[in-house]
């Protein structure tokens, strides 16, 4: 068995989804992932010998459907999956990490100093907490939660059109329709299902995106600044 700091090398791929001084930057997060994440129980030691494939190209292609110069919030950033890389591959977008957990916003803001993420900001608090006070352009969220609550704590925090992209597994369809009620209420534009990284990893990643809208009620929206 791959012991929990030998990390494999990456794909060829990996060039392609991480350009130029961006490989470098995520070569060096890797290790970090594999070493401290794992020591602090951030990633499972099992998830090391995927952790490019499951794990770093999984989160990278992501990319492909974020908008140039805009602003995002990783929700329950984590270990920074995907809100660290989604900062390496496009230092053109302002990435703010999200995460209520002390051990975890630690984790990032020395990843972010390591790296030296001058386009990252790491803020401990809970989505709910921040709804209406803080406006971006995109939310990215894996594996934090059903996708009706994922709405309802990411949609406040979007401006109207933005776009929350959800990394979904097999059930993105199943979830959609059991998040209906919650997609009313919250007055989402509209969703889909989006899959990227076609070729670059297998299986593709599968996206849930929902277009926020004006909510219903009294609730207040800011239009992006032109």
């Amino acid at each position: 068995m791959t012991e929990s700091n030998e990390i494999p090398e990456p794909p060829a791929i990996a060039w392609e989804v991480f350009p130029g001084e961006a490989m470098d930057r995520a070569r060096v997060y890797a290790e970090l992932l594999a070493g401290p994440g794992v020591e602090r129980g951030l990633l499972g030691p099992r998830e090391v010998p995927r952790i490019w494939d499951r794990h770093m190209l999984n989160c990278g292609v992501v990319a492909e459907e974020v908008p140039e110069n805009t602003t995002l919030v990783d929700i329950g950033s984590g270990a920074g999956l995907p809100g660290v890389v989604l900062a390496i591959i496009r230092p053109d977008v302002r990435v703010t990490l999200l995460e209520p957990l002390l051990r975890r916003t630690v984790f990032l803001s020395e990843i972010t100093e390591i790296l030296k993420l001058d386009n990252v900001e790491v803020l401990r608090g809970r989505a709910e907490e921040l709804a209406y006070k803080r406006v971006f352009d995109v939310a990215t969220a894996r594996a934090v939660a059903p996708l009706d609550r994922l709405v309802a704590w990411s949609l406040p925090l979007l401006r109207e059109g933005g776009e929350l992209l959800a990394m979904k597994g097999e059930r993105a369809a199943e979830e959609i329709e059991n998040a209906r009620r919650q997609l009313q209420a919250s007055g989402a534009r509209s969703v889909e299902l989006v899959t990227v990284g076609e070729g670059k990893v297998e299986p593709p990643t599968t996206l849930v995106r929902v277009v926020a809208g004006r909510p219903p009620g009294n609730g207040k929206r800011r239009r992006r600044k032109r």
